[in-house]
């Protein structure tokens, strides 16, 4: 379980595929802390560690979630979001995390707004009941409120310091983001669904 609040950032140094896996080697602050089996969110994925040697870490992504993530898009330098799991005496800063990514969307613009910036995104409509305006979004792990929410499109505003705390200030239009919905309105969903 997550928080949607990044602590930092790493970069991929090296990428494998055997089969339909794909393992990453990721390089941040965190990673000489990290432990093998422990969870950590990567651009809101949860994916466990697998080994860790001088300053990177190995996590592998299965195809299922290369299919419904960004991770099939990472290269090489790569900049990658970083949050460890949280901690039951800890304060929940952001929403309610699983890092367990519904979709992708893709940015379809950003406007600088003198000291802030918005970014437009385009998802799948068959998302469009789990979000309402002034909700919560887990995007690329970073948990933000949207509005200017249609059946297909939203906007989040981003503060300076997420933006440069966060891989936001590499995004551009055309990028693909991970989305996970706030799991509350996912459970409010389903219930509904099934009493229709």
């Amino acid at each position: 379980m997550f928080t949607g609040i990044i602590e930092e950032t790493g970069v991929v140094q090296k990428i494998a595929r055997q089969g339909t896996n794909t393992t990453f080697w990721i390089a941040a602050p965190m990673s000489s802390a990290l432990s093998v089996d422990q969870s950590v969110a990567h651009n809101g994925v949860c994916l466990t560690v697998e080994a860790v040697n001088a300053g990177t870490h190995q996590v592998t992504a299965i195809a299922e979630t290369l299919l419904k993530t960004n991770l099939g898009h990472w290269e090489t330098g790569t900049s990658v979001n970083l949050e460890r799991c949280m901690t039951l005496n800890g304060r929940l800063d952001g929403h309610i995390v699983q890092g367990h990514v519904d979709t992708t969307a893709v940015c379809t613009g950003v406007a600088a707004k003198e000291g802030s910036w918005e970014y437009r995104f385009l998802f799948d409509t068959r998302f469009a009941t789990l979000l309402i305006e002034k909700g919560s979004i887990t995007l690329n792990g970073t948990s933000l409120t949207v509005f200017d929410v249609s059946e297909d499109h939203f906007t989040v505003a981003i503060i300076p310091y997420t933006y440069t705390h966060t891989n936001m200030h590499q995004l551009q239009a055309g990028h693909t983001v991970n989305l996970e919905f706030d799991m509350i309105g996912k459970y409010v969903n389903r219930i509904m669904q099934l009493k229709a």
